[in-house]
């Protein structure tokens, strides 16, 4: 009996431990109840190796859904070619290794892990030039069929073909392409609709400086080698300069002074206030033009239309200022010139009056040419009297001047005299200075006539010259910014 009861006890431990509802497979101690999460974390991350590709046969795609959304334009460097955006990021694929049923973690059908724990598609972007200060996100959603989702905002400096001719009513098109680096079993498609994408503006700020129109994606596929393939996905963001500023700050200053040099061809030509007009709108430009020199995009591939715009009114100020200083050269100074010769007369002054409608300019050298006479006239009465005056020396000879013949006597007399002579020759120097000045103001008035319908001409030939270089201009920014 002693020897069964010891037996009996010893074999008591072995039965309370089998027994023993808490105790664990293997022989281990009970422990406390742990959270769903922590538990669940341990069971996928225990085992786990983030270095090779989560698919049980090697053979097997990782298809790769990415997606993106544009928050903000912040910068675009001309100059480097170079645009720097701000970008909504998500990519989304299956990891065979991190399932589980939800029933064995209190339905917990997903679960966030710290993204270096798991493996992850080295998917980058190709435009990449320079590391963006990108917010770091640290974990990924799983699901519990194994889907991640990895999303992240990143900001992306990338390089970028721009065209700046049609500054500022520009049109940029920037790509980013998405591919995996190193690994050509990698696929890749969009998480959304190519339309959903296209015009998804739901988180894009529009408050600057560039609005954006709609984002392309298109997928295609490239070789290195004849038995690799890697798979890209491209995304053409494109994007529109807003110009009201430029309009205000580059396009209107140009236009008024243009403006102005047009005002200035009505002030007289003969007036040499028109030189000194175009010479300060000509310097005026000129400072105007190295204050917004800044202001322009610059390239070493091109120039934008707008500086050629510049350079164009640049030149047609010059144009205007030269045409004010031959015509005013021709209108001064006349009494050195010789008369206006018969085919200038025949080709400006009747021909280019009558197609220019210049009905005004004939009456007015008529009425000149008839004032010219009637001074000439009474400058011939003047010298005549003059003379009766110095060849009357008696009083008596006075009162017979009037007659029709004066006395031979006298006659005689003052043929004789030599004061008289003298008197004669003073007198015919004076008519004769008299005839030429008015030659010479007939020849002024002729030249200041010629001038004034070549000054016409030419006014309208530069006005028709502007009106259609601005007609162009308009037309070329009109349909650049409708397309």
């Amino acid at each position: 009996m002693p020897a069964a009861f010891g037996a009996l006890l010893a074999l008591l431990p072995l039965a309370s431990t089998l027994q023993s509802p808490g105790t664990r497979q293997g022989g281990r101690p009970p422990e406390p109840d742990e959270p769903a999460l922590r538990r669940l974390s341990h069971y996928l991350l225990a085992r786990y190796q983030k270095g090779t590709r989560p698919v049980r046969d090697w053979r097997t795609t990782t298809n790769v859904a990415i997606d993106l959304m544009v928050y903000a334009i912040l910068s675009v460097d001309e100059k480097n070619q170079v645009l720097t955006t701000y970008i909504w990021y998500r990519q989304h694929w299956t990891d065979e290794f991190l399932r589980w049923e939800p029933e064995r973690f209190d339905n917990l059908t997903q679960i966030s892990l710290p993204a270096e724990s798991i493996w992850v598609p080295d998917i980058l972007i190709n435009e990449f030039v320079d590391v963006g200060k990108s917010p770091h996100v640290p974990y990924v959603y799983v699901g519990h069929h194994g889907e991640v989702q990895n999303l992240k905002p990143i900001q992306v400096m990338t390089a970028c073909s721009l065209d700046i001719y049609n500054f500022p009513f520009d049109v940029q098109n920037c790509s980013l392409t998405f591919t995996s680096w190193l690994h050509h079993n990698i696929n890749l498609a969009l998480w959304r609709q190519p339309e959903l994408v296209k015009f998804d503006r739901s988180v894009f700020m529009n408050q600057g400086e560039w609005e954006l129109l709609y984002v392309l994606s298109c997928f295609q596929e490239f070789s290195v080698k004849s038995s690799d393939s890697y798979a890209e996905m491209k995304f053409y963001v494109v994007i529109r300069r807003r110009p009201l500023f430029y309009t205000v700050s580059l396009l209107l200053p140009s236009i008024f002074l243009m403006v102005m040099d047009i005002v200035g061809f009505y002030l007289p030509p003969n007036s040499g206030e028109r030189v000194s007009f175009k010479i300060t709108l000509l310097l005026g430009y000129s400072v105007f033009l190295i204050i917004v020199s800044d202001t322009l995009p610059a390239t070493a591939v091109g120039t934008p239309l707008i500086g050629i715009y510049f350079v164009v009114c640049m030149a047609l100020l010059v144009i205007s200022l030269t045409e004010t200083i031959l015509i005013v050269r021709l209108v001064h100074k006349q009494d050195l010139q010789p008369h206006v010769p018969d085919w200038v007369k025949r080709l400006l002054l009747e021909r280019a009056t009558v197609l220019l409608c210049i009905r005004d300019r004939k009456k007015f050298g008529q009425s000149r040419t008839q004032s010219s006479d009637i001074s000439r006239q009474v400058e011939n009465n003047d010298s005549t009297a003059k003379l009766n005056h110095y060849g009357c020396e008696d009083p008596r000879e006075c009162e017979t001047a009037g007659g029709s013949r004066p006395a031979p006597a006298f006659a005689g007399q003052a043929e004789g005299s030599p004061l008289t002579h003298g008197l004669l020759r003073e007198i015919a120097a004076i008519r004769q200075f008299l005839e030429k000045r008015e030659e010479f103001r007939d020849v002024a008035r002729e030249w200041l006539q010629v001038g004034y319908v070549l000054d016409v001409l030419l006014f309208r030939a530069y006005l028709a010259a502007v009106l259609a270089y601005s007609v162009t201009l308009g037309t070329l920014w009109s349909v650049w910014r409708d397309a």
